[in-house]
């Protein structure tokens, strides 16, 4: 999964945090637990994507995380395959699609990308490498830390806020990361979750496609 660079800027370092190994330690120990308890759930999702969507029943894409570095993010399918008159968003999710997307419980395999070091519980989402020469200096440095399963923008409007807000509260997430913020932002996802909030973007199904940040 290569990266372009002349897309991918070079970054200068990023002071550490006294509290960033015990977000490292905090972040592998509850994903393996919540990987194995919800072991039983996951396989009834599989199955579920298996008989609805078809195989396979894994969602992979490359997405970009710390330090401009091109990881594969793991998702359940909530999609069909584009074919035909099936290409926007709209038309190929299904009704299964919308209730994992709306439950998150599409999300659960991303937790093997926690333990395996891509990602944190709590960051900014991951977003497709051809974003990387869209940002400005300023929205870039949302990956000086690992991007997250949830973040401050999913707790503060998710998909209903656009581009520009999501990407000022990574901002303002990496200048004030702390462990007692990650432990609110994960309480406030729960919040988040149960209520269904933000699901999709105003007029799309997901959401918009990043043409480029006006900050």
């Amino acid at each position: 999964m290569p990266v372009s660079s002349a897309t991918a800027p070079v970054r200068p370092s990023r002071p550490a945090r006294p509290d960033d190994p015990i977000k490292r330690v905090f972040d592998v120990v509850l994903a393996t637990v919540l990987l194995v308890l919800t072991l039983p759930l996951m396989a009834a999702v599989a199955v579920a994507v298996a008989v609805g969507l078809g195989r396979p029943v894994l969602f992979r894409q490359c997405r970009i995380g710390l330090d401009d570095r091109p990881f594969e993010l793991v998702k359940f399918r909530t999609m069909r395959a584009p074919h035909g008159t099936l290409t926007s968003d709209a038309d190929r999710i299904t009704p299964l699609g919308s209730w994992l997307r709306a439950t998150s419980l599409d999300e659960l395999p991303t937790l093997w990308n926690v333990v395996r070091g891509d990602m944190s519980l709590v960051g900014p989402r991951p977003l497709l490498p051809e974003y990387l020469g869209r940002y400005s200096p300023t929205q870039a440095r949302r990956h000086e830390v690992r991007p997250g399963v949830t973040g401050l923008a999913q707790v503060r409007g998710r998909n209903g806020l656009d581009w520009d807000d999501k990407l000022a509260l990574d901002v303002e997430y990496v200048t004030h990361r702390s462990f007692r913020l990650d432990v609110s932002i994960l309480a406030a996802t729960v919040r988040t979750v149960l209520r269904r909030e933000g699901i999709s973007a105003a007029g799309s199904a997901t959401a918009p496609e990043f043409l480029g940040g006006r900050r």
